[in-house]
């Protein structure tokens, strides 16, 4: 019998999605708070620019950019490229929260890979690395985009 990807793939990364959720919670964000701050930070980018990297809708963007501007993390701000464009800037209290955001990101993801002996781990990640640059790079185009994870059953 064949293996459940679908149902390991997506509960690992729901677990791990929840797990990163309440870490994060503690210092006052989301995981996608924390994705806007560092994408922004890395280099000038406009709103749309970061929901394309944070695979996230118009409307959820627009939340997301709210909720860090209301906390004084970040503001929205004419490009300095195109004065027509707008940018997403980080302030500086919010590139000190993304600097603590990502050490948190980064215990989580590496207490997940230290549960495995470290030839699994290897594995693992070169397995997943292999993947998403092949067969699963892109996703399929159908009638309606699966958005949750499906339980085993």
């Amino acid at each position: 019998m064949t293996p459940d990807l679908s149902y390991l793939l997506d509960h690992t990364s729901h677990v791990l999605r929840t797990q990163m959720s309440a870490q994060l919670g503690e210092i006052g964000l989301t995981p996608r708070m924390h994705c806007v701050l560092v994408h922004a930070l890395e280099e000038e980018r406009t709103q749309a620019q970061l929901a394309e990297i944070g695979d996230m809708d118009k409307t959820t963007m627009v939340v997301t950019v709210d909720a860090l501007e209301k906390a004084g993390l970040a503001e929205r701000r004419p490009s300095g490229a195109d004065r027509r464009a707008r940018i997403i800037a980080v302030t500086e209290e919010g590139a000190k929260v993304a600097k603590e955001s990502q050490k948190i990101v980064d215990h989580v993801h590496g207490s997940t890979l230290d549960s495995l002996p470290d030839d699994e781990r290897d594995v693992l990640v070169r397995a997943l690395n292999r993947l998403t640059r092949g067969h699963l790079q892109t996703p399929a185009e159908g009638p309606r985009t699966a958005r949750r994870a499906r339980q085993k059953g």
